[in-house]
């Protein structure tokens, strides 16, 4: 299994970022006929966190999702890093050459070294 950093360019000062979980979503619920006090607090998947960037990025996150979906998939690694996890190495360098003709230097991934 190999991991990949996914680096986007951020749409206001264009210097490369990735999206982390800075705290758990917290889910409740509006009843209609009675009060309830249930929250749940729960990390997003790795895709639900790449398309809450629309906007924040130069590109279209559900387009990069597409592309990364190829080769791998996206994952939240300890509720917090977004990672891209790929069966063989090959699929790291046709990813990184399919967003490079996707998006130019918009979006690019970073091997991520084994022990981090």
């Amino acid at each position: 299994m190999i991991r990949a950093k996914l680096w986007f360019r951020c749409a206001a000062m264009h210097d490369p970022v990735t999206p982390m979980m800075a705290q758990p979503a917290l889910v409740g619920w509006e009843a209609k006929k009675r009060r309830v006090d249930l929250t749940i607090e729960r990390s997003f998947s790795g895709e639900e966190l790449v398309k809450r960037m629309k906007g924040w990025v130069t590109t279209d996150p559900v387009k990069v999702t597409e592309v990364v979906k190829r080769y791998g998939r996206l994952k939240v690694l300890d509720d917090r890093e977004l990672v891209i996890e790929l069966e063989k190495e090959e699929n790291f360098d046709k990813l990184q050459d399919d967003l490079a003709a996707e998006f130019g230097g918009e979006v690019d991934i970073e091997m991520v070294k084994k022990g981090k």
